[in-house]
């Protein structure tokens, strides 16, 4: 007996349509959905998937100040406040990054003050849009110290004076800001020289603290930027109807692949639209005077006219966090997230 193949070479044909068919659909599927996601990075500022390095226990540390203000914006979500105003340092905006510093140690103990050791700051602000407006950047510099010995505490205090330098901006040119730390009250033997590619002695007489910058710019997008209403509570009904009203949806970003870069929420209630828009339209169904008209007609020829559409009518934003292309932190509101209504157009 001959295979398929062999004894019906027009079946073996058709089959192998059929599957060049379904490879077919399932590309412009994945590309569709690699559209959509572009699509809504690039509402986000973002020019790619962002991709942070490492996994949760080695990403970069959420600033407590962004947590709080994110807690507070998700409390803040039913009642009547401007969202283009960042209350806790008083100007306008909508977008707040932790922007990190990407400097380095520029030389040891410099020329020009040999006893300060001089680190670079540098801060990658191409991150924010054209549309953008800069409100407020803020310098941040925490020192981490190794623990002490009980021999240095009994030293007593020793002071550490830090200066900003603005040597190296320039007209046309910015190679950012110069950090100067310069210890107090120190005997120069008892500094510790450094040199780029000099190994250090395991007990310096005098150990400067690990310096950690960062930069607080809070941004504008005034496309954005719209009022926001107070939104009652949404109690959407769990019984079944073939009526437009809105429905529950949950969307886990687990289940679309963004919970490495989306930092909070995990997921959040987006709801959606569905149902019928009959004749004739009731007040609860907040049918504009053209849908009203639209389901008259609908109804005297069902084949030529289609009935209204059931639509978001009121939609209301949520706060996210999440790292952004250069792995920042990033709070944002973001308008038009949540279906808070619906109604026939």
């Amino acid at each position: 007996m001959q295979p398929p193949e062999e004894g019906n070479p027009s079946m073996a044909r058709l089959l192998l349509l059929a599957v060049s068919l379904l490879c077919v659909c399932d590309l412009s599927r994945v590309e569709e959905m690699k559209s959509q996601e572009r699509l809504f990075l690039s509402s986000l500022g973002l020019s790619e998937r962002p991709r942070p390095p490492g996994g949760r226990q080695t990403r970069r540390h959420v600033p407590s100040a962004l947590w709080k203000m994110f807690r507070s914006s998700e409390k803040i979500q039913t009642q009547e406040s401007d969202p283009c105003t960042v209350s806790e340092y008083g100007v306008r905006g909508n977008i707040i990054r932790y922007v990190q510093d990407q400097g380095r140690v520029v030389s040891g103990w410099s020329s020009s003050c040999q006893a300060c050791l001089e680190k670079q700051l540098f801060f990658n602000m191409s991150v924010l849009q054209p549309v953008e407006l800069l409100s407020l950047a803020q310098l941040e510099v925490k020192f981490h110290w190794k623990p002490f010995r009980s021999a240095e505490l009994l030293q007593g205090h020793r002071g550490l004076s830090v200066s900003l330098a603005e040597n190296w901006r320039k007209p046309g040119r910015n190679y950012g800001l110069v950090l100067e730390l310069l210890p107090l009250d120190a005997d120069p033997e008892e500094l510790l020289p450094f040199h780029p590619g000099n190994s250090l002695p395991l007990e310096p007489a005098f150990t400067l603290p690990l310096i950690q910058a960062s930069l607080v710019a809070v941004s504008l997008n005034p496309h954005q930027c719209r009022s926001r209403r107070r939104r009652s509570a949404v109690h959407l009904p769990v019984t079944p109807s073939n009526v437009c009203k809105a429905r529950r949806l949950y969307i886990d970003f687990k289940d679309v692949g963004w919970q490495d870069w989306i930092i909070a929420p995990q997921g959040y209630m987006a709801n959606y639209c569905h149902g019928e828009c009959p004749f004739p339209l009731s007040e609860s169904l907040n049918g504009t005077n053209h849908a009203i008209l639209q389901t008259l007609v609908h109804s005297l020829d069902p084949h030529g006219t289609p009935q209204p559409c059931c639509v978001p009518i009121r939609l209301s934003p949520i706060s996210m966090l999440y790292y952004d292309n250069n792995d920042n932190v990033v709070l944002r509101h973001y308008q038009d997230m949540v279906v808070d209504e619906c109604g026939c157009r």
